[in-house]
Order: structure tokens, then C-alpha cells, then sequence
């Protein structure tokens, strides 16, 4: 930043401007995702996330967080420390790891974009690699650790 500022004043703040007004754009949405996965985490007991997405719930639980992560859209900033409370909550590290992986990797949500700019065949290849490949990193993940 005082690089930036030194280079070039004017280009910086105008940077600045831009930043700010995208950090107030996308907080209320933030605060509401945060909202809402505090009041699920106050309301669902422990044994129901373990027993859906936990160590015993088997192939059937990695598919259900895939199939959650490539549906919803929530900004990397959170799916962390709701990674870290899926895991206190009795997750299993490949659990979470598809979750964040397809997260990532996968917008459902930002589909139909990604079909007027890369054409759908291209858009659905893409999309249902990533799917494989997530479900395959959370393997080696749960593997691994």
C-alpha cells in the first residue's frame, strides 16, 4: 500500500475507493451468513452433523457436503471458520474437505455466467471435473490426516 501510494497518489486512493465500496456491498450479506450459521450451529445438536457428515456416516455424507458446496454461495472469508466448527461439531476432516474444496471450485449459483462466457459443454465439463476432483481431494484429505 505505501508503494502504491508513493507510485501513484491518485490511482491508489481512487483503489481504495473501489475496495471500500465493495467491502460495504457484500457485508450485509456476509453478516447474514454468519447470522445464519450461528443460529443452525445454536439449534442442531452435535450428534445430527456427526451423524450426517461425520466419520460413520460413509460415502453418503461426502456426497451430501459436495452436493451442498457446489449449491451454496458462500464467500471463502467464511467457509473457513465454518470448516472449524463443522469439524468441533463432529465433521470428518473428508467431510469438510469436499465441502470446502467444491465451495471453491463449483458455482452453481454463477452457472449461467459461466455458460455465456465459456459455452455449456465447456461450463458443465468443467463443473462436473471439479465435482470429481473435490470429492477425490477430500479422500486423500481424510486419507492423509
Amino acid at each position: 500500500m505505501g508503494l502504491a501510494l508513493i507510485k501513484d497518489r491518485t490511482k491508489t486512493k481512487w483503489a481504495l475507493k473501489i475496495a471500500l465500496r465493495s467491502f460495504f456491498r457484500i457485508m450485509p450479506t456476509m453478516l447474514a451468513i454468519i447470522v445464519i450459521i450461528g443460529l443452525l450451529f445454536g439449534f442442531v445438536p452435535e450428534g445430527w452433523i456427526s451423524g450426517i457428515i461425520g466419520e460413520n456416516a460413509g460415502f453418503k455424507g461426502v456426497l451430501t457436503v459436495a452436493v451442498l458446496g457446489a449449491i451454496l454461495h458462500i464467500p471463502s472469508l467464511i467457509s473457513f471458520p465454518l470448516a472449524a466448527s463443522l469439524l468441533e461439531k463432529g465433521a470428518s476432516v473428508t467431510s469438510v474437505a469436499v465441502f470446502i474444496t467444491t465451495l471453491t471450485m463449483i458455482g452453481m449459483v454463477t452457472l449461467p455466467l459461466e455458460i455465456r462466457i465459456l459455452g455449456k459443454k465447456m461450463a458443465l465439463l468443467r463443473n462436473g471435473l471439479s465435482f470429481i476432483i473435490a470429492i477425490i481431494i477430500g479422500l486423500l484429505m481424510g486419507a492423509i490426516l
